[in-house]
């Protein structure tokens, strides 16, 4: 039998099946309620199948997040800008440096989460608050750690293009404008410590280049004379150590 006289045969089968599935399929949808909204003196409850579907949505949010308001940022752009000076090419690879950040926002970020979870987790899951008061209360901590991160200049300038000058409060400041006054704080800190540590690479490099050419070996490549001499300089002054201590400490809280 060819494939023609195959699908001649079944096509009619899979439409009769589905015609006769889909009303079984409806009346078995309509048994489970999508949203189930109950109302009381404390505030308002919504059903397991809407709580579901919130913590899948924030579960896809949960990157945006990381990348938006933790440290995140500064630490994989240095991150990136060292293995860029170092002249090291893809070592270390993409993974070992992302992962590099992740645990070490983790650590930074550590008393802000504790204090998320103890403030606003706990109480809501003890059915203590309910999920409003728990953001809000989540919201305090995280808001405080991105205006103690956050430059004036780059709040004022972000307050300006909403046009809301006048906040009386760093708590009026709304998270729209927050957040991105947040990023760009943040990738100017990570390219100025990104030059400081440029330098005394750069440095080796000038030097290595004039050496090889008052040597007259002007077709050897100075990179490949230069980098063992950045591993052994970034070794011995331990390297790592500095760098992860100075990415710690410059999220020192106020």
């Amino acid at each position: 039998m060819s494939l023609g006289d195959r699908l001649v045969r079944w096509v009619p089968r899979l439409l009769m099946a589905a015609v006769l599935g889909f009303p079984l399929l409806a009346a078995a949808q309509q048994g489970i309620p999508m949203v189930n909204v109950k109302t009381t003196s404390g505030g308002t409850q919504y059903s397991l199948t809407l709580q579901l579907l919130a913590l899948m949505t924030a579960l896809t949010l949960l990157p945006s997040l990381l990348l938006m308001m933790t440290s995140f940022v500064r630490i994989i752009v240095v991150l990136s800008l060292l293995r860029q000076a170092l002249g090291t090419g893809q070592t270390p690879p993409n993974t070992v440096l992302v992962g590099l950040a992740l645990f070490l926002s983790l650590f930074i970020m550590s008393p802000v989460l504790t204090s998320v979870y103890q403030d606003a987790a706990v109480p809501y899951m003890d059915n203590k608050i309910n999920a409003q008061q728990a953001l809000a209360a989540a919201e305090k901590p995280i808001r405080g750690f991105m205006l103690a991160q956050t430059r004036e200049d780059d709040l004022a300038t972000f307050l300006e293009i909403a046009r809301k000058r006048e906040v009386a409060s760093p708590a009026e400041v709304p998270f729209t404008t927050l957040v991105p006054a947040f990023i760009i704080s943040e990738l100017k800190s990570a390219f100025t410590i990104g030059f400081l540590i440029y330098i005394p690479f750069v440095v080796i490099d000038l030097i290595v280049s004039s050496v090889l050419m008052s040597m007259g070996m002007m077709m050897l490549s100075p990179m490949m004379i230069s980098m063992p001499f950045k591993l052994m300089l970034f070794v011995l002054v331990d390297g790592w150590g500095l760098i992860m201590g100075s990415l710690a400490a410059s999220f020192a809280m106020p």
